[in-house]
């Protein structure tokens, strides 16, 4: 189980968007893709076959992993994460600060 997941919203906590809120798009093994965080100019070729136009777009970047922080609803800031089982045996994601599960 990871701790940071596809559609977690997400805090980040260094570099040149710090204290951007986004909502995860994709997780690789040790980065993140965030919804409009980290985005980087692209000069792109058009392809007139596929309907492509060329010029120059905006594309997001993946960030590590350890550079979000999971965004805690109660506290309105970036948390921790951690696990923990419950009493029916299931394992559920908890925010360090209080304790709340993250998982429902």
């Amino acid at each position: 189980m990871r701790k940071i997941k596809k559609g977690d919203d997400v805090v980040v906590l260094t570099g040149k968007d710090k204290g951007k809120r986004g909502t995860v798009l994709r997780v690789d093994e040790s980065r993140v893709l965030v919804e409009n965080v980290n985005l980087v100019k692209k000069h792109q070729k058009g392809n007139p076959q596929a309907g492509v136009a060329g010029g120059i777009v905006d594309k997001e970047m993946p960030l590590d992993v350890s550079n979000v922080g999971l965004f805690n609803p109660q506290t309105g800031r970036a948390d921790r994460v951690g696990f923990k089982i419950l009493d029916d045996g299931r394992k559920v994601r908890i925010f360090k600060s209080d304790g709340e599960v993250v998982d429902v």
